[in-house]
């Protein structure tokens, strides 16, 4: 997930907040002045679960059919953990609250999960020997093992600078309370950082689609990943576009300080929409090679027997 602007209060605080909402300072340090506010904050909690949920599905369905390493681009996989890598990153340049890490750390463990899988069925597939597609992944297993070790060593001494975010993008930057520059040097740093990120989002989508185009079917993959993504994206999109603008921040100088994941979960949005329809067009296709008919061979008979 994104960088979000709020004041710089002391937790509970309200003297600055006259008209904000207790248990979204108290929770989230965080101003929701009107109904606005706090529609933004709870969209962007439900994206969360949203996104924190998606990956459950696939590792079910990887271990039900088999033939993840078939079913994955690996190129798709290894762009959400850079994505989520990056996000990771930024949670701690921007200072978030350890709540905000500590969910970016899950996102990066998660998609670790799901690369360790596909390594697996990959060796046991191929009956042993390691390609340029497998130590690419170890490459990025290690370096997003030994990346989320360190952040989880850090993660109780994150600075409580209070910094909100919604959704999957992580990074956040801070304003002051009035908007005297474009672009502060903190905002300069998370704007890259997530404009990398975002191209990275949506660049993992493209292998994925042509991996089904290719193979003229699904299997192996769970549409509820990809729901549960393009809900999460979804509701996060509308939660930046509800919220409003800082003091002295125009609509447009807002969208612009949140373009970067704006374009990264709207964006995603229209490629996994993409994806959808391939669902569809392929529901009733046939498995894409002999071992992918084999697996599901044996999986229906298995459940005759049983």
């Amino acid at each position: 997930m994104d960088p979000r602007h709020w004041r710089r209060l002391q937790l509970g605080n309200l003297s600055d907040c006259p008209n904000g909402s207790r248990w979204v300072m108290d929770v989230f340090n965080e101003c929701a002045q009107d109904s606005r506010d706090i529609a933004s904050v709870i969209l962007g909690l439900v994206s969360i679960f949203c996104f924190a949920a998606a990956s459950f599905p696939q590792f079910y369905q990887a271990c039900r059919t088999g033939i993840m390493d078939r079913a994955l681009s690996i190129y798709f996989l290894l762009g959400w953990l850079g994505g989520d890598l990056l996000n990771l990153i930024g949670s701690f340049l921007a200072h978030q609250l350890p709540l905000q890490v500590y969910t970016a750390i899950y996102y990066v463990l998660a998609d670790l999960v799901m690369l360790s899988l596909y390594c697996y069925y990959k060796v046991k597939n191929r009956g042993g020997g390691f390609t340029a597609e497998i130590n690419a992944a170890f490459v990025f297993l290690s370096l997003g093992t030994l990346s989320t070790v360190s952040f989880l060593g850090r993660g109780a001494a994150v600075a409580q600078d209070p910094v909100v975010v919604k959704g999957r993008s992580l990074l956040s930057t801070h304003v002051g309370e009035l908007v005297s520059e474009p672009f502060t040097r903190g905002e300069i740093i998370g704007f890259t950082i997530g404009s990398v990120s975002s191209v990275l989002y949506l660049c993992s989508r493209v292998p994925q689609i042509y991996t089904n185009y290719k193979r003229k079917s699904t299997i192996g993959i769970s549409y509820s990943l990809f729901a549960l993504v393009m809900l999460g994206n979804s509701l996060y999109g509308l939660s930046v576009l509800l919220k409003n603008p800082e003091p002295g921040q125009s609509e447009g100088d807002y969208v612009l300080h949140h373009l970067p994941w704006l374009v990264g979960s709207l964006g995603v949005l229209s490629l996994d929409i993409v994806i959808s329809f391939q669902f569809l067009a392929y529901r009733r296709g046939r498995p894409g090679s002999h071992e992918e008919r084999g697996a599901l061979l044996g999986e229906h008979g298995d459940s005759l027997e049983s």
